[in-house]
């Protein structure tokens, strides 16, 4: 009987946490203010994050060096060529709402040193990776490790202005 009972109380439990945490989704996507997107902050392994490169310097074939780089850690590189505008950074990475959370770990790569621009009207899931004047190269292993337990620290990805996180 005291086994009943105790089924009984871990049953509606569950029920009650998985109603609870449902109707949490519908709250903050009904507090979304119409025409805001919704953004993802899922972190994602480097195989299901989409990238495109370019090189923004004078340095020829930079973009299939740096494509290259990423390709061999599993990134998805889809496409690789020149800027047509000067970068004057390490890196540019550009992303709309469904890239957020790619473009903060990508940012690791760079030490935290390339600047963003996120786009609220871009569509789909890919960063687009501008090579800056001031790149030397992708940090190794260890300190993308070190960069992502740093960005870590700092919280997820920021969900950026006039934006709703998904539920």
């Amino acid at each position: 009987m005291i086994v009943g009972v105790l089924g009984a109380l871990a049953l509606a439990f569950v029920v009650y946490a998985l109603v609870d945490d449902s109707q949490k989704g519908r709250t903050l996507a009904a507090q979304c203010p119409e025409g805001w997107p919704v953004v993802d902050l899922t972190l994602k392994k480097a195989d299901d994050i989409k990238i495109t490169v370019y090189n923004a310097t004078d340095k020829p074939a930079l973009a299939e060096s740096v494509a290259n780089d990423f390709a061999n850690r599993k990134f998805q590189v889809l496409k690789k060529g020149n800027s047509k505008t000067a970068v004057d950074k390490v890196a540019l990475l550009r992303f709309g709402p469904e890239a957020v959370a790619s473009a903060h770990v990508i940012r690791a790569y760079f030490l935290d040193e390339a600047d963003t621009e996120y786009d609220p009207a871009r569509k789909g899931d890919v960063v687009e990776v501008v090579i800056g004047d001031q790149f030397k190269q992708l940090a190794t292993s260890t300190e993308v490790n070190q960069s992502l337990v740093e960005l870590a620290a700092g919280g997820e990805p920021k969900l950026p202005p006039q934006s709703c996180p998904a539920p």
